[in-house]
């Protein structure tokens, strides 16, 4: 009789008194009831077994989170209200520090659903509040809108196989953003691979984050590396029966998922677990849109994406003189800040920068943020100059940015010793392999000669703009609570 206790065993057991079906989705065995589905004609899914087990857990994970109020003094909560015109938060930032801990240890209370609204909010001013009531699909990535069955999953996995990220809500009602390992450490990036299709590293975010930290940009959201017990802290935690639907057991007995995309369910593109823990980097969520509206915006030295295709800045070595006549590339700090993230992105190898995000709040002077930064630190051994485009047709560089740099030159502060010890502090260290990191000091040698060949052809009064003596941000521009 099904009412009887069955043995405890791992995910994947079968059922020897209800053998599968390969035209069952994992929802159908649920109370015992067989309800076909077009499905195609054999799909992994999660047996009877497994779905027994997450239903307790889940109830009482959920019922945890309902009661629970909003505490004010949440790490992430106060990271979101930090955000200012000078950076997604301020140096020394002891928010920062409490948020990176809590990503790592925290509970994880659901996986890949929409935010419900939160209760003990009053009080707080709602700026920089991530609380969205009821949810707004336009707030989430094309990526977390498939993994909701909101759109076309596209952008998930492509026919490379390249990534899947998934949201994970925290027991503090805080969301991070996972990215689980796909590429191993020592592996580099194939010579023959375009940029737009190589691999996603989650060590890569985890780097960048600290390198943006060091280079005291403050633009890229808190990230830290995690171990995930993909089962306990993703499996039987979600309520998203699309989610739960493409988990599987791997011949090796590993317990693996996979995007699902109108044309891309395959389990050759699916991460799998060792058995059940899988590395990855979980990055803090900015806040809401719809409370802190945010524009995406085209770089002007966007690629082709395409085999054979070139930009015109690829085949004009005049091209920012066009770029300056275009407001507010004209008269603000925005080509400043684009050099900025040239300079960054040139660092840590990512030729994949076809957009950049602000926030609305700030205007046109505001600081860009550092985004999607997993498809750098591919290839240690070859430095892509072209991404330094921005820096040697523009000749520009802002007064803080080259002193930093200069800084990081010196023996005593070695860019790549700082960033060795900077992530030791991560969890999963080592992140990244020592030709990784030397490579760092030889790029930020390369970006000193592109600036000292600018400031012989111009002058230096030219090339380096004073941004040193800039106000303090008003209390106006930054978010805070009430009162």
């Amino acid at each position: 009789s099904s009412d009887k206790p069955r043995p405890r065993g791992s995910v994947g057991q079968a059922d020897p008194a209800r053998p599968p079906s390969p035209h069952l989705s994992a929802p159908a065995w649920r109370g015992g009831h067989q309800r076909p589905t077009r499905t195609p004609k054999w799909r992994p899914r999660v047996t009877r077994l497994s779905c027994r087990r997450r239903r307790p857990h889940r109830a009482g994970l959920n019922a945890t989170a309902a009661a629970a109020p909003l505490r004010p003094d949440a790490a992430w909560l106060r990271f979101q209200l930090g955000i200012s015109r000078d950076g997604l938060y301020p140096r020394g930032s002891g928010a920062v520090e409490q948020l990176l801990r809590d990503m790592r240890l925290l509970s994880t209370v659901s996986a890949g659903e929409r935010p419900r609204p939160l209760r003990g909010t009053a009080g707080i001013s709602p700026v920089f509040l991530t609380a969205p009531a009821p949810p707004v699909l336009a707030d989430y990535s094309q990526d977390e809108k498939a993994l909701l069955g909101a759109c076309d999953c596209a952008q998930i996995v492509k026919p490379s196989g390249v990534h899947l990220k998934l949201v994970l809500r925290l027991q503090d009602f805080g969301k991070a953003m996972f990215k689980p390992m796909r590429q191993k450490r020592e592996e580099e990036t194939p010579e023959d691979f375009f940029y737009f299709v190589d691999f996603q590293r989650h060590n890569a975010e985890i780097a960048a984050f600290h390198l943006d930290r060091i280079l005291d940009f403050r633009r890229v959201p808190p990230t830290v590396g995690r171990l995930i017990n993909v089962t306990k802290e993703i499996l039987e935690v979600t309520k998203n029966e699309v989610l739960q639907s493409v988990f599987f057991v791997s011949p090796a007995s590993n317990v693996c998922f996979f995007a699902k995309c109108p044309y891309m369910c395959k389990t050759e593109y699916a991460v799998c677990g060792n058995p059940h823990l899988l590395e990855g980097s979980l990055s803090a969520f900015l806040p809401s849109l719809n409370l802190a509206p945010r524009l995406s915006i085209p770089n002007p030295w966007i690629r082709s994406y395409s085999f054979d295709g070139k930009e015109e800045w690829e085949v004009n070595p005049l091209y920012c003189n066009t770029v300056r006549e275009i407001y507010p590339y004209s008269n603000s700090n925005r080509l400043l800040n684009i050099i900025d993230m040239a300079i960054f992105d040139f660092l840590i190898g990512n030729m994949d920068r076809h957009h950049y995000e602000m926030f609305t709040k700030f205007g046109d002077d505001g600081f860009l943020l550092h985004l999607d930064n997993a498809r750098g630190f591919g290839r240690h051994s070859h430095d892509e100059t072209s991404i330094l485009a921005p820096l040697s047709q523009c000749c520009t560089i802002k007064r803080t940015t080259l002193l930093r740099l200069q800084l990081l030159a010196q023996p005593e502060y070695r860019l790549s010793d700082v960033m060795r010890e900077s992530l030791l502090q991560d969890p999963l260290a080592p992140v990244l392999t020592e030709p990784h990191l030397l490579a760092l000091d030889r790029r930020l040698q390369l970006v000193l000669k592109a600036v000292r060949k600018c400031i012989e052809a111009h002058g230096e009064d030219k090339v380096v703009a004073n941004d040193t003596a800039q106000a303090e941000t008003p209390a106006s521009d930054k978010a805070k609570p009430d009162g």
